[in-house]
């Protein structure tokens, strides 16, 4: 087994021995079948979407799946696939087929708190799983740092920008989905870091746009947009990969990729490659299997009826003032010099990244 890049004590310290002595009877599904017995509660889990990052449809259920397996719990893990009712009445469904703990990944923070308010009632633990549900009240939060990471990407793009030895660079930001709370964090990060090269005059703020529900294909409609009226872009602060991509596209029809960095996240394979080639300036790696391993360690102990103790603090919701218990995990920027440490880490195979024409990128970048 490979050894992760991060350390993995929080995990650990979340619930001490929730781990062991767990039946092994008991199979985690996509269905909710499954044997089991009354001492161990069901978890259920909602995922958000398949189409804002490869993370919701590949990685996040592959690992929670495997650590509620490895713990003998019944978990049923579902997508609501971008739907808002059908956030609704899959939690519906979960809260009525008698789960005892119930993490969601919000679509926003309405639906999320509606379906926590009803888990809530039926006396549900539950878990804000990457997205903080403002208002929600959930009982725990696991995610990144996501200041953290907008700071990164800030950096990042500092970084490159000061390696292209622009004057008076334009920036545009690509912004995430205004009803994502982790895109409001992600700005807070980045906007701290470039908001003082704008006030200085070293930087020129460019168009400042927000991508609706992180969806790629209106984010190359904004972008083409900003360009169009702005052909002095020197800079792209993209808040994720998919939002970079659909930059560099625009970018790439205009004969610009390359020339203006543009920043992501999630060290999804596509943007690896992108900066492979050298058309993305950088990539923020969470790990995922880490948060994964995090929360389904916080869940199995819920489920088991023990009360767990979070490693990290408290979360503050903005809204409600509440102070959530929560796990924060620490991101790290990627560039091309350690791409190879996400393969490393197996985040990402040698045989998803290095296809093709980035097989001789891979060897240049020194990934084996």
């Amino acid at each position: 087994m490979r050894k992760g890049l991060f350390a993995l004590a929080a995990v650990g310290l979340l619930a001490t021995g929730s781990m062991a002595a767990c039946s092994k009877d008991k199979t985690s599904d996509n269905t909710g079948s499954g044997t089991g017995t009354s001492s161990v509660g069901k978890v259920g889990v909602i995922l958000p979407d398949t189409a804002s990052s490869q993370r919701w449809g590949t990685d996040d259920p592959k690992y929670l799946k495997a650590a509620f397996d490895a713990a003998g719990v019944q978990a049923d893990i579902q997508n609501a696939q971008g739907d808002k009712s059908q956030f609704q009445t899959i939690a519906d469904g979960m809260i009525s087929s008698g789960v005892k703990v119930l993490m969601i990944v919000n679509l926003d923070s309405g639906t999320g708190k509606a379906v926590l308010d009803k888990a809530k009632a039926a006396g549900i633990a539950t878990i804000d799983y990457d997205r903080l549900t403002l208002n929600g009240g959930a009982n725990y939060y696991v995610s990144f740092d996501n200041v953290k990471v907008g700071e990164l990407q800030g950096k990042g793009l500092i970084d490159c920008l000061t390696a292209k030895k622009y004057t008076k660079p334009v920036v545009a930001e690509l912004n995430g989905s205004p009803t994502d709370n982790n895109a409001t964090l992600f700005a807070q990060g980045y906007n701290s870091q470039l908001d003082p090269k704008y006030a200085s005059g070293e930087y020129t703020k460019g168009p400042n746009q927000s991508v609706p529900d992180w969806d790629n294909a209106q984010a190359g409609t904004i972008f083409e947009q900003m360009l169009t009226q702005n052909k002095n872009i020197k800079g792209v602060l993209a808040a994720n990969d998919g939002l970079g991509n659909a930059a560099i596209q625009v970018l790439k029809k205009n004969k610009l990729n390359g020339q203006v960095p543009v920043t992501g996240q999630d060290a999804t394979v596509q943007g690896l490659q992108n900066i492979l080639a050298g058309d993305q300036c950088m990539t923020v790696y969470k790990a995922i299997k880490q948060e994964a391993d995090a929360a389904a360690a916080l869940a199995i102990s819920l489920a088991k009826g023990e009360k767990p103790t979070t490693a990290t603090g408290t979360t503050t919701d903005p809204e409600s003032k509440a102070a959530v218990p929560s796990v924060l995990l620490t991101p790290k920027s990627i560039v091309k010099d350690n791409v190879k440490d996400v393969v490393a880490d197996g985040f990402v195979t040698k045989e998803q990244l290095c296809t093709g024409e980035y097989a001789k990128m891979c060897t240049e970048a020194g990934i084996s």
